[in-house]
């Protein structure tokens, strides 16, 4: 391979690996309710290239930050 082949594949690349680890790193420092739930949205978060939008469309809203107080009850 050349260097240009190298580059354009490197620069289609990198984005979804950032994009993936960012989705792990998020769903790991948020509540689900359960570890099974953060584990599961984890495992969603990390499938290349595809995961992290599963994740960033379902998953991000459903996950509260550590330490946020519940909402009341109505």
């Amino acid at each position: 391979m050349d260097l240009n082949t190298l580059l354009v594949v490197g620069c289609l690349c990198i984005p979804f690996v950032l994009a993936t680890f960012w989705a792990v790193l998020d769903a790991a420092q948020k509540e689900f309710g359960c570890f099974g739930h953060k584990a599961a949205w984890m495992l969603v978060g990390a499938v290349p290239f595809i995961g992290f939008v599963i994740y960033l469309i379902f998953g991000f809203k459903k996950g509260k930050p550590p330490g946020s107080a519940p909402s009341p009850e109505k």
